[in-house]
Formats: C-alpha cells, structure tokens, sequence
C-alpha cells in the first residue's frame, strides 16, 4: 500500500482516481447490460431462464425461480441458534433506528381558510436486490427491506444471484425475518430488467433497491424512469482521518475491511507524519497475509489504496469534504470537535473504538450509502426513500381572492393564457356571485 506526501507528484493525481475509479467500468458493460434488458423486456420468463442458466449455471424452471416455503424451512433448520440470533438482534436495532425517520403528513390552516399541506403515503411495490456471487449479504436484506417496511410498503420482492442453484440459508432466514413477501433466485442485469418491466413470474415493481456489481449498477441506470431506484451504487470506499492518538492494528484492520469487499473498493488513511503511516503500513502487510479475501483485498489495496501524509487535519477535513467518502472514520483524539468540519460523508464513525464493520452489521444506522463523491448530495438509504409526498391545496373563498391577481399576473408573464383563464373564471364566479 503506497505512501504519498501532500504536495509530491502522485498526490493529486491519486485523489482523482479514488473518485472516479467506477466510470470506465460502467462505460465498459453498458452495451452488454442494455441488451440483456431488452431481452428481458421482450421475452420475459423465457431469457431469465435462459440467462440463468448461462450467468448463474443452473437450469431453472418457472415453478423454481421463486424460493418455495420448503426452502425456507430448509435455510431455518440449517442456520444455529446463534446464527438466527444475531439476525433477529441486527433487524431489531435497525427497525428502531429507522422507527424515528419522519413519515408524517402535515397540513396547516392561512387565515383565509385555505388549507395547504402534504400527504406522505408509501411505495405500493419495492423489488429489492441482494448480492450474492463472490459472498452472501443477510445484513443488506435487513438493512434494505426493514426501512421499506417501516414506512409501510405492502408489497416486498427480493432477488439475488444463486450460482448453481444455491442461495445462502442465512440470506432467507433474513428474508423471512425482514417479512419479505417474495424471494426469486435470479442475479444480475437480467434480474433489475425483470423487476423493471414485470414478467409472468417476477411482479413489476415501483422502486428498486440494494448494491450490486457493474452489471447491476448499469442496469439500474438504464431503467431509471420506468422505476424509480435508489441510486448507482459504485464500490465500496473508506476514508480515515488519524491524528496518530490511535492504535495503528485498528486503522490497518479497517482499511482491510473495506478492501476485501471487491477488487474495485478503495481505503484510504490521511495521517500526520511518516512514521505513523509507515507503522500503519506494517500492520497491513501483516494482517493481509492471513486473510482468507487475500486475492480481492491485496489488488484492491495496491491499485485503490494509499496512505497520504497531510500537513495537518485542516488539510484532511477539506480533502474529505471534496472526496465526500462512502465511509469517514474520525480516528482523533477529539472526533467531535472535528464532526462540526465534516461536510460530505456517507457514514462518519467517530473515535478509536467505532469501526465501519459495526456500522455494516449492528449499529442500527443503514449500511446502504452513496459512494463515488455522491455524499456530497445524497443520504444513507432511510424510510424516506420509500415514501412519496402528494402536495395538497384547498382554496377558501377569500383564499382565492387573495391568491388570483398575482397568480394572473405570473401567468401573463409566462404567456400562458390558459392558466390564466383557468384562474379567472373562478375568481369572476367568487367576485359576481349566481343569484
């Protein structure tokens, strides 16, 4: 894992890269991706059976693309006590987390009596995605489906890839405790065209959810509009800011952490001096050489990863704020008196003893995040994601009388002689009332 010093050639030139590492590799699969949709879109069940058999290896029926109530007897019997546990315990520290986001309607009274305000109601149907090719992700079926169903979505569907046919017992038994409605065992482009379009076996669905990898990134871009999605989730990414108060073991494993996840996901340390970098950098060699993601962690780290040794933390806080990271981690003495500096970040974990893996799992706080310097105007997944606003306008008489003049004159300006009339007439009716 490189060391760069702010202001050396490589520098700048590496901060550029950590943001846009994602876009070639979109670029790259954008045409294959837009021809699996089309197919999708056109043939329906027909090229997901086809496409499954291909991309996931296994020849599927209609009958068994949907997880059937014996396979998830199976995924309860196969998990421990413990296993099932720990999963009951994540969904309950995320379903109260997300219990306090906001889902109210409101409204208010003007002193005319006209009545204005907003009704929230939810998304009728969410389809919501789950990795599962290079690992299986139970904490992503909690994190994605339990906000949809706080905020009282009726109707839950979930894909995820199952190579030859399998899909992780533990994967379902988040499903089942996430009261998921339906569980479908396809991946990839083919499975977000599918949920897009609807075919006879996969229900349309209003919005989609959930990470994935460039294929289903790209296809979630190409439906955009026909549904409504999340966001493009690129790769993984964290940032780390040390003062040298903390233990170098601690900023090593987290930097690891991020990097086993892909060979795109980049981790990043900002530190003061070269001694602390050089010791952090130690740590990671050592600690690498027994990691099981050996072969995904070491290329990610080598092509994404960096230790930059900062002038001082004022330099790393606005070199935070213009790369708004996934994940921010304040490994300072004094994290929250740098809290009130942070301006763009997906998650920000404060102090030595608050790593990112605890956010992934267990802290409560969605683990869902915006990557790729979109921090800088997007938010972790929450219930508001699921929810959608209808305005509401009730005009009282004297409402109207107050409201008509400026609103015709507007519409004047807009040479939009319609909306004016459209005023008029009932600003006439109010004015010269029928006998």
């Amino acid at each position: 894992m490189r060391i760069l010093i702010s202001g050396e050639r490589g520098f700048a030139q590496f901060l550029k890269k950590f943001s846009r590492r994602g876009e070639a590799e979109l670029a790259k699969v954008e045409m294959r991706v837009r021809d699996i949709v089309a197919q999708v879109k056109k043939q329906g069940d027909q090229a997901l059976l086809r496409l499954t058999r291909i991309y996931d290896g296994w020849t599927a029926a209609p009958e068994t693309l949907r997880v059937s109530r014996g396979e998830f007897q199976a995924a309860l019997k196969a998990l421990s006590r413990e296993e099932k546990r720990v999963l009951e315990f994540a969904a309950v520290r995320i379903e109260r987390f997300h219990s306090l986001q906001d889902r109210r309607s409101w409204s208010f009274a003007e002193e005319d009596g006209t009545v204005l305000g907003q009704i929230v109601r939810p998304v009728e149907t969410v389809g919501i995605y789950v990795p599962g090719g290079k690992a299986a992700y139970p904490s992503s079926v909690l994190m994605n489906a339990i906000p949809a169903k706080v905020a009282g979505v009726s109707n839950i569907i979930m894909a995820s890839p199952t190579p030859q046919g399998h899909i992780n017992p533990a994967v379902l038994v988040a499903a089942q405790i996430a009261r998921i409605d339906a569980v479908f065992k396809i991946g990839g482009a083919q499975a977000i065209g599918a949920m897009a379009f609807g075919t006879k076996i996969i229900p349309q669905v209003d919005k989609i959810v959930g990470p994935g990898n460039i294929y289903v990134a790209a296809a979630k871009r190409l439906v955009f509009g026909e549904v409504a999605i999340d966001s493009i989730a690129g790769p993984s990414e964290i940032l780390i800011i040390a003062d040298g108060s903390g233990d170098p073991s601690f900023l090593a494993a987290d930097l690891i952490s991020q990097a086993e996840h892909d060979e795109q996901a980049s981790a990043v340390l900002l530190c003061l001096s070269r001694r602390f970098a050089e010791k952090v950098q130690q740590e990671i060699i050592k600690q690498i050489s027994v990691l099981p993601r050996r072969k995904i962690a070491e290329p990610a780290l080598k092509n994404f990863g960096a230790i930059l040794i900062v002038k001082n933390l004022s330099e790393a806080v606005k070199i935070a704020n213009d790369l708004a990271p996934e994940h921010l981690e304040l490994a300072v003495a004094d994290p929250f008196g740098l809290l009130s500096k942070i301006e763009n970040a997906g998650a920000i974990f404060l102090g030595h003893i608050s790593p990112e893996a605890i956010g992934d799992y267990v802290a409560g706080p969605n683990h869902v995040l915006p990557t790729g310097g979109t921090a800088r105007f997007s938010s972790p997944l929450g219930v508001y994601d699921f929810l959608k606003r209808s305005s509401l306008i009730c005009l009282s008489p004297d409402g109207l009388k107050n409201l008509a003049d400026p609103g015709m004159q507007l519409a004047r300006m807009e040479n939009l002689e319609g909306h004016l009339r459209s005023i008029a007439v009932r600003k006439k009716s109010i004015d010269s009332p029928r006998l």
